[in-house]
């Protein structure tokens, strides 16, 4: 496995601005949502980092569920377009306020499929909060009500995203250097 420095081209995002700006959607959050109670509910796996911080800023009662969807297939860094929910919530969104944290927006397919899938559950609200948004990999226009940072078309990774399933837990974002970057059992296609 090689060290993420030797592949890394920059550090997008700092922890310290990761910290920052998250500290301010959950006070934004918390504003917005005052006197109320919230679901929050993360996109896994991607997601989880940015929850446990995210929450730790909000200041109104939160229940928190997890989803698992799948867009991906092993190896490959576009989505296939078909949407599977891998794993559902234990929760009824009937009546709530509904906040879904996922960790990048990009092509919009995923998140679009996950939430016709939520709103046939009746839930009262529903918004999304996304750490990172790459609009100008937009296919499907969806809304982002809070948003960490808008980042350009880069291949990024760490704090959260992974990048063939390792590096999730680096405290920052980072872009690859793709030409540098060897993944372990790779293939001419999967590159």
């Amino acid at each position: 496995m090689q060290d993420y420095r030797e592949f890394i081209s920059e550090i997008l995002i700092s922890e310290e601005k990761l910290q920052a700006r998250i500290a301010e959607l959950g006070a934004q959050i918390s504003q917005d949502y005052a006197g109320d109670r919230v679901l929050v509910i993360c996109i896994l796996r991607g997601g989880v980092m940015f929850l446990s911080d995210l929450i730790r800023h909000i200041s109104i009662p939160v229940a928190i569920d997890f989803m698992a969807v799948s867009s991906y297939g092993t190896g490959r860094r576009e989505s296939s377009g078909e949407v599977r929910i891998t794993l559902d919530l234990n929760t009824s969104l009937a009546g709530r306020h509904v906040i879904l944290v996922e960790d990048i927006i990009d092509s919009g397919q995923t998140l679009a499929s996950v939430l016709q899938v939520l709103y046939t559950r009746k839930p009262k609200s529903i918004c999304v909060c996304t750490l990172l948004d790459k609009s100008e990999r937009r296919e499907v226009e969806v809304l982002l009500r809070y948003v960490g940072f808008s980042i350009p078309n880069k291949f990024v990774f760490g704090y959260g995203l992974d990048l063939d399933d390792y590096y999730r837990n680096l405290p920052f974002i980072g872009v690859v250097n793709l030409d540098r970057y060897l993944p372990e059992a790779a293939t001419a296609d999967d590159i």
